[in-house]
C-alpha cells in the first residue's frame, strides 16, 4: 500500500511540474508576443515645424488623453506664405511623461518600420520627403514644403508603422498601419 501512495504521489508531482512548466512556458510566449507586436507608444503631441528664415508656421495636434478619450486639440500658429519653400520637422512626444518623452528619436531609430506620409488638398502645395532611413528609403521625419499661389484646404500627415518598402509614396499605397493619422486645415497667403 506504502508503493501505491508512493507511485501516486511522484505521478501526483509529475503532473504538477509539466503543468507548471508548461504555464511558465506560455507566459513568456505571451510576453514574447507582446513585445514582437511592436508596443505601441503613445503620441500625444504632433509638433510639424516650417521654417525659412524667420517665417515660421508650426502646426500642432495635442491628445494629452490618447486615442479614445477626449477629442485632440489642432492648432496652426498662422498662414503660409505664397511661392516659398519651408524646411519642415516633424517631432512626436508623450507628454504624460514628465519631462515628456520624445518619440521622434524611437522612429528615426526604426526607421525601416516606419514613414510618414502628407496628402494635401491646397492647390500647388508640395511635400517632399528629405531622409532616409538606414536601407536608403524616404522616411519623412525632414521635409521640403513648397507652396504657390495663395490657397487653403487640409494637410494630412501619417505615420505607418511597418509600410512596404519602397512603395508608391501614398497612403494607400503603402500598407503597414497608422500610428498617428491627422489632418490640420491650413491657408496660403
Amino acid at each position: 500500500m506504502k508503493n501505491i501512495k508512493s507511485i501516486s504521489t511522484i505521478k501526483l508531482l509529475t503532473v504538477l511540474f509539466i503543468s507548471t512548466f508548461a504555464f511558465t512556458a506560455c507566459s513568456n510566449d505571451d510576453d514574447h508576443d507582446e513585445d514582437h507586436e511592436h508596443g505601441k507608444e503613445l503620441i500625444t503631441t504632433v509638433t510639424y515645424t516650417l521654417t525659412n528664415g524667420s517665417d515660421i508656421v508650426t502646426l500642432t495636434y495635442q491628445d494629452l488623453d490618447g486615442e479614445g478619450g477626449n477629442v485632440g486639440t489642432y492648432n496652426v500658429s498662422g498662414p503660409l506664405t505664397a511661392s516659398t519653400t519651408y524646411t519642415g520637422v516633424l517631432k512626436l512626444e508623450n507628454e504624460t511623461e514628465d519631462p515628456a518623452e520624445n518619440i521622434t528619436e524611437e522612429i528615426e531609430e526604426e526607421g525601416d518600420e516606419h514613414e510618414f506620409f502628407f496628402a494635401s488638398s491646397v492647390t500647388g502645395l508640395t511635400i517632399t520627403k528629405t531622409d532616409v532611413d538606414a536601407d536608403g528609403n524616404p522616411l519623412g521625419i525632414e521635409t521640403s514644403l513648397t507652396t504657390s499661389a495663395a490657397s487653403s484646404g487640409t494637410l494630412t500627415i501619417v505615420l505607418k508603422h511597418e509600410p512596404t518598402k519602397p512603395n508608391d509614396g501614398t497612403v494607400d499605397g503603402s500598407g503597414g498601419s497608422a500610428e498617428v493619422d491627422i489632418t490640420f486645415n491650413i491657408s496660403v497667403q
